[in-house]
């Protein structure tokens, strides 16, 4: 199966990640001597070929000629702060971790203060400087460890901030900038065991710094998976899938991350929060795990969950399909959502993003290449498709063999009736498998001055027409606003659905070029997209929280009354601000 090949092909691989940019040291987009985009390495279905469709695609989308040999130079030596000292801690600290578990260098210093927010945490720390700096870096072993640190930094007064993956979108690794205290990056990777399986009654207890590939690989070694991807599954740890209350893309099949967890042991100032028993469902009052679902690291550690697994499927099978447009696309999933009949993934794109694959597939030879024409030729000239309407869809069907070919035949009647065609299981595994590619052509594009921006909400089935629209306009009013060059990248795709409304994932691209100050820009046009989702009846997010990027909306999100009631728990849990990372509701100014 494509997604276990995939974590079989990354254990064979050297995993050594970038200190700042997106993903694995062995894997990046270039231009090469051909003037033709290929992915380095062979990490992924899209590595070791030429893509001579994607840079023509990419000027004309953008709407400009770009200029290949002027290349945005990156900061070469970003300024690192002396940390900030602590006498009682740093003397106490050899008391509870050995010296491998703990660092003052300055590059570990610097990659661990921060996340990958595109144009804000990422335009700081590589051409310009981060306000503030992690003073120390460690690496706890247990939950025991955890709990000595907290313990320490309660007597000493610092503030520890919990690390996860690295791949947070949202701000919420970025350091308070008025924070005096000693700032301790808390990284959990480390923290990445499998504890505990029981085979009876199908669950497993694992440490929260452990990858959703590494749980994965070694869940399959018996048998089972957990069932949660997201698209950042090969970074991103449980424990950070909790506290961002995440979502992955076979949620049909398995759930959210709060469907997934039945249990999480949280080491708080005040003490360790977890339930004593192992029951699948509990009615005794107000229940303590799920106050650890988008936390966002201002609660505690994170340092163990259980969660249910699944026998491995017996097959796993992926079909696509293509639409005249993105509406029937959208009524197509309504159907097929309302049958109660879902695979574990449908994903839905618009014509940029399908065109937009397009261009990442290699220049067809030979029979391929006369097949290709004749499929082209059959949908303008035979079905009447407007390819420059058109739509497609992925799905991912897994179980047993009987049960995924009744769902494969379900699948194809439903989209028969809004004139879906099949577009083939190769290209279907194509898409499902080219998101974990695909977040590498941010850091290549970037270097020639084209910032890249994701966006995320959830919003009701009658509203998605009027969300996408009003991202699509208001990417085009920031364009002239800001006297932007040529036009913007701007394009949706629906990848969960849920019985009143689904989640739209929105990629923004656009030119930088000649901006002399970016980052208010950048600031501006994300506060714009964001509004105008809300006003168009999307949420704040749908997966990735909050963290400082959105915490001003949640004046719209929750009643002072709620928020409130949130603080007075983080003070009554954590009344010196230990964990002072101020995302959410905890902002500074709270």
């Amino acid at each position: 199966m494509a997604d276990q090949s995939l974590n079989q092909t990354a254990a064979s691989l050297d995993n050594t990640r970038y200190d700042h940019h997106w993903g694995y040291r062995d894997t990046h987009f270039r231009l090469n001597e051909r003037g033709h985009v290929e992915l380095v390495g062979n990490r992924y279905q899209l590595s070791g070929y030429e893509m001579p469709l994607f840079w023509p695609f990419v000027e004309r989308i953008l709407g400009h000629k770009i200029d290949t040999s002027d290349l945005k130079p990156e900061n070469p030596a970003p300024v690192v702060p002396p940390p900030v000292e602590n006498a009682l801690f740093d003397e106490r600290l050899a008391s509870i971790l050995r010296p491998h578990q703990h660092s003052t260098e300055e590059r570990v210093r610097l990659s661990h203060s921060h996340g990958q927010t595109s144009n804000h945490e990422l335009y700081l720390v590589l051409y310009e400087n981060l306000e503030r700096v992690a003073d120390l870096v460690v690496w706890p072993e247990s939950t025991e460890d955890a709990v000595r640190l907290i313990e320490l930094a309660q007597e000493a007064n610092v503030c520890l901030v919990p690390y996860g993956g690295g791949t947070n979108v949202s701000s919420a690794l970025l350091l308070p900038a008025h924070e005096t205290r000693k700032i301790v990056a808390v990284d959990m990777s480390r923290m990445n065991r499998l504890l505990e399986l029981d085979e009876t009654n199908l669950w497993v207890r694992a440490q929260a710094g452990i990858t959703g590939s590494d749980l994965d690989a070694a869940l399959r070694q018996k048998g089972y998976v957990m069932g949660h991807e997201p698209d950042s599954v090969e970074l991103s740890t449980l424990g950070g899938w909790i506290s961002t209350n995440a979502s992955g893309m076979k949620r049909h099949k398995y759930g959210n991350i709060e469907d997934i967890v039945d249990k999480v042991t949280l080491v708080t100032p005040k003490g360790v929060v977890t339930h004593l028993d192992s029951a699948p469902r509990r009615s005794a009052s107000i229940q303590p795990r799920d106050l650890t679902f988008g936390s966002e690291g201002n609660l505690g550690l994170i340092t163990e969950a259980v969660l249910n697994i699944h026998p491995a499927p017996e097959t796993t099978v992926y079909a696509s399909y293509v639409f005249p447009d993105f509406v029937l696309g959208v009524k197509f999933l309504y159907a097929l959502n309302r049958s109660g009949l879902i695979p574990a993934s449908v994903r839905l794109v618009d014509n940029i993003q399908f065109q937009f694959s397009q261009a990442l597939k290699p220049l067809p030879t030979g029979i391929k290449a006369l097949e290709q024409k004749i499929q082209r030729l059959a949908l303008e000239k035979v079905f009447r498709y407007d390819l420059g309407e058109v739509s497609a869809a992925t799905i991912v069907m897994e179980g047993s063999a009987r049960e995924v070919a009744a769902q494969r035949r379900h699948v194809s009647a439903i989209a028969r009736k809004f004139r879906g065609i099949s577009g083939g299981s190769s290209n279907g595994q194509r898409g499902y498998m080219l998101t974990y590619a695909i977040a590498y052509i941010r850091d290549f594009l970037g270097q020639y001055y084209i910032s890249g921006e994701t966006y995320e909400t959830s919003t009701p089935w009658d509203r998605i027409h009027d969300v996408v629209n009003a991202v699509s306009d208001k990417a085009l009013e920031l364009q002239d606003k800001h006297s932007l060059y040529g036009r913007p990248f701007i394009s949706a795709r629906i990848t969960q659905l849920y019985h009143t409304g689904v989640c739209i994932y929105f990629t923004h691209g656009f030119s930088n070029r000649g901006l002399s100050d970016p980052l208010p820009v950048y600031i501006d046009i994300e506060d714009e997209i964001r509004e105008a989702i809300l006003n168009a009846g999307g949420s704040v997010s749908h997966h990735h929280g909050i963290g400082k990027l959105r915490q001003k909306y949640m004046d719209q999100v929750l009643t002072s009354t709620s928020r409130n009631m949130l603080r007075d728990l983080k003070r009554s849990t954590d009344p010196d601000n230990i964990f002072g990372i101020g995302n959410g509701v905890f902002s500074e100014e709270a």
